[in-house]
């Protein structure tokens, strides 16, 4: 095991700093190559994963506003749904500057969407207790709709 590997495997942290030293001091032939394209791949992952995670939590609740707020506010008058809109715009507020860090995650919304869909659905079931009948089998929100601030979706 080289030093890098060890460096690396045993502090990442210690490892970057070293990358970076490296880096700024012109040692191109020193940098620990495999490591670095293995973390800039990783950093397009967890960006990719945050989009993904974002998206399944945002729609599922933009599923349970539409399918069973009213039904909630009929038995509970005082429902008024603020914990779920909170949690709406959290999530859009967190989509916006995700996008604004990383605008070329904009062009993968739209598939991304359409990949988390189904646990975005089975996240709403199993919070609502509703059948899954109850929710489309397909996403009913494009993406312009899930980053619009004002846009809350009627019961259908």
């Amino acid at each position: 095991m080289n030093q890098h590997t060890q460096i690396y495997e045993q502090d990442i942290d210690a490892w970057i700093d070293q990358q970076v030293r490296l880096l700024k001091e012109g040692r191109l032939r020193e940098i620990d190559v495999e490591h670095l394209i293995e973390e800039l791949q990783d950093m397009g992952k967890s960006n990719r994963r945050e989009l993904e995670s974002r998206l399944i939590i945002l729609i599922a609740h933009l599923l349970k506003w539409q399918y069973q707020r009213d039904a909630l506010s009929d038995q509970w008058k005082e429902f008024e749904g603020k914990g779920w809109r909170n949690t709406i715009i959290e999530q859009r507020v967190q989509l916006l500057f995700l996008l604004k860090k990383v605008p070329s995650l904009r062009s993968m919304i739209q598939d991304a969407i359409a990949e988390v869909y189904s646990d975005a659905r089975r996240l709403a079931v199993r919070e609502t207790g509703l059948k899954p009948n109850v929710f489309p089998e397909q996403c009913p929100y494009v993406s312009d709709l899930l980053l619009d601030e004002d846009y809350y979706p009627d019961n259908q």
